[in-house]
């Protein structure tokens, strides 16, 4: 396969190998808390990592929003990235994003001409060419650009790639212009249709089986179609669409060829998703300038609108599924995502994550009736939870950075072996149970004995100690600095000893 060359690639491509373990602090818990998601201040390359130990393999849908390159200067973004520096930028960046997607997940990102070409070449080499879907052209604006001198430019790409072939995309709920198509003229009991062509592209030659004489029912007489043009189905489908009554002539008989009956009945259940997006249904960039400013906010320079957010949901997930956004801008995709009732996470590195995302999503819990709300009956309720960037777990030489406190390792320890983020601070030395299992950290003296040898070793006193604290009937998994409790009594009560900081980064067990 074609691969994408530039200057730094081979640094670029061991970035995420380098990146260092961030734990995640919560600052703040808004609307309901037992809601899982998730807005984070921080770099997007740093909180992605983050995020890999509990959520790697478990996000349905990313859409994402990145800079476009287009040597322009925002004012929340750097725009204005040389090219190969642009590239190294996302290459990273896309590969975690290809480790949180799930098996049946997709990737949506947007981007101009400006990369578009070479980030299909990009996402080709990272999540594979045989997993690509589509190059979406939506209609960003409805009416050309003042300015235009050459070309007027109203579109943006959508870049759609899968994770593997077990992604199913789901069909969109027909629109009213559709709709509008379909009349019944003949009041065929069935409901409206609308007719569609009954010849196809191919020759009498190419396909014999479909060049065969139809009678008109009207004239008695046979028709054929051209042998440029042969009709689009075989006899035998031919016979059963007449007996259907699924023929058209027109009225009394007038047409000289026929048309299929297509019923607006089973187009109602759902339209399949096209490669071009008109603003009629996904929206356009000045309707997010409006929704920005009915929320009282200074709109970004290219906001995305909440509607195509609708669009690409609808097609990628099913409720309670889970949405990432690492490029989230003014908070769009999370917001549509919560009154859609999709779970989300939402990542921002700008201090606009505070000024802008927190308060939408504020009031998006409290039911804005702003974008999509009045489509989907939104009125409110959920909540989330306000992150941002806490200690590095581990320095430079792959040791326990100094800064890191009990309550810090035993986070990500958490985060790690479980899957799911820490919702409290840990203050003792049992983790707690997850999935019948019982972890426990040794680390930072936290039995109360700061000697080596002591209350960071698994000791048979300190087992015998934390079985009698914390009693489980259960398999038990234990991080300590070391372990002097023997073999044959770790098998016999059902302990895994793990060391750090080895085993913190997949160096074993025992």
């Amino acid at each position: 396969m074609p691969s994408l060359s530039w200057l730094h690639k081979q640094n670029a491509e061991q970035v995420v190998t380098k990146v260092p373990h961030h734990l995640l602090t919560v600052q703040s818990v808004h609307g309901d808390t037992t809601a899982g998601n998730l807005l984070i201040q921080g770099d997007n390359l740093l909180a992605l990592k983050a995020l890999l130990p509990a959520y790697r393999g478990r996000v349905k849908c990313i859409f994402i929003d990145p800079p476009y390159n287009t040597q322009s200067a925002f004012e929340h973004y750097n725009d204005k990235l040389e090219h190969s520096l642009w590239l190294t930028m996302m290459l990273p960046r896309l590969q975690l994003l290809r480790d949180l997607l799930s098996e049946d997940g997709s990737i949506w990102v947007t981007i101009d001409d400006n990369e578009a070409h070479y980030l299909k070449v990009l996402m080709d080499e990272v999540f594979d060419r045989k997993n690509f879907l589509c190059a979406i052209a939506w209609e960003k604006r409805y009416a050309p650009p003042p300015d235009t001198k050459d070309f007027g430019y109203v579109h943006d790409v959508i870049l759609v790639y899968r994770k593997s072939a077990a992604f199913k995309r789901n069909l969109l709920p027909a629109t009213d212009e559709q709709a509008g198509r379909y009349k019944n003229p003949d009041n065929d009991p069935r409901g409206p249709w609308k007719p569609e062509n009954y010849t196809c592209r191919y020759t009498a030659e190419e396909r014999p089986n479909l060049f065969y004489p139809i009678r008109q029912p009207h004239t008695g007489e046979d028709v054929w179609p051209k042998r440029t043009r042969v009709w689009a189905m075989s006899k035998e489908s031919h016979l059963r669409n007449e007996a259907e009554g699924r023929i058209w002539w027109g009225a009394k008989g007038a047409n000289s060829v026929p048309s299929l009956k297509n019923f607006f009945s089973g187009v109602a259940q759902g339209m399949m998703p096209m490669s071009i997006w008109k603003h009629g249904l996904a929206g356009h960039n000045q309707d997010a300038k409006k929704e920005a400013l009915a929320l009282g906010e200074t709109p970004f320079s290219t906001p995305k609108p909440e509607r195509l957010i609708w669009v690409v949901l609808h097609v990628a997930t099913q409720p309670g599924d889970l949405v990432l956004d690492s490029f989230l801008g003014s908070g769009t995709t999370v917001a549509v995502a919560q009154k859609m009732g999709r779970r989300w996470i939402g990542i921002e590195m700008g201090e606009h994550a505070r000024t802008h995302c927190l308060p939408r999503l504020e009031k998006v819990v409290a039911g804005e009736q702003g974008g999509i709300s009045n489509a989907v009956n939104w009125l409110g309720g959920g909540g989330f939870r306000f992150l941002t960037l806490g200690n590095a777990i581990f320095d430079e030489l792959g040791r326990i950075d100094t800064s890191v406190v009990f309550t810090d390792l035993a986070a990500f320890v958490w985060q790690q072996e479980t899957g799911t983020p820490a919702v409290h601070a840990f203050t003792t030395p049992c983790l707690g149970v997850h999935d019948g299992t019982q972890y426990f950290l040794l680390f930072n003296g936290i039995l109360g004995d700061k000697r080596p040898e002591g209350g960071n070793v698994l000791t048979y006193e300190v087992f015998d100690a934390l079985v009698h604290l914390y009693p489980f009937d259960g398999p038990r998994v234990v991080f300590g600095e070391a372990v002097k409790l023997p073999p044959t009594l770790r098998a016999r009560e059902r302990v895994t000893f793990k060391k750090i900081p080895y085993s913190l980064r997949g160096q074993g067990a025992t």
